[in-house]
């Protein structure tokens, strides 16, 4: 029993692999989602890594008229960079109107939400190379 040729030929770099996303639009939305971790690493020693947002921005901004998966994921990641950032800003205020005690509550809080930034980032990172369309859970869609 022989195999034919054709179906062991990989296609070419050049059609989509996953879904209709071309290769490169996959590639650039995974950069859109991961580039937060990239911007919270560099900033990190000026407060808490608060450039999370730039990076899916930059891509944002650079992609949106080119490339509408890259567009999509950008302004996802983005949402959600800023609603992590809110939550984060909430905590800092509720900790200072209290005089610290909100520290009880707001440190736990921002572990089990840094947690999940990162666990989430991830899996968005992942899921767009697949070329699938990610939606955070909890994230303020205010950028539209």
């Amino acid at each position: 029993m022989s195999v034919p040729p054709e179906s062991v030929v990989p296609p070419p770099p050049s059609e989509p692999i996953g879904g209709d996303v071309p290769a490169e639009e996959r590639t650039w939305a995974m950069f859109a989602h991961l580039s937060a971790l990239l911007g919270a690493l560099f900033t990190a020693s000026l407060g808490a890594g608060w450039g999370c947002f730039i990076g899916p921005l930059v891509i944002w901004l650079v992609k949106k008229d080119t490339m509408p998966f890259v567009a999509d994921q950008a302004k996802e990641a983005l949402n959600f960079n800023i609603s992590v950032a809110i939550a984060t800003l909430v905590l800092v205020v509720l900790s200072a109107i209290t005089f610290g005690i909100g520290l009880i509550i707001a440190i736990p809080l921002w572990a089990i939400i840094g947690i999940g930034w990162l666990v989430l980032t991830i899996i968005a990172g992942v899921k767009a190379n697949e070329g699938v369309r990610y939606r955070y859970p909890f994230a303020l869609r205010l950028i539209k």
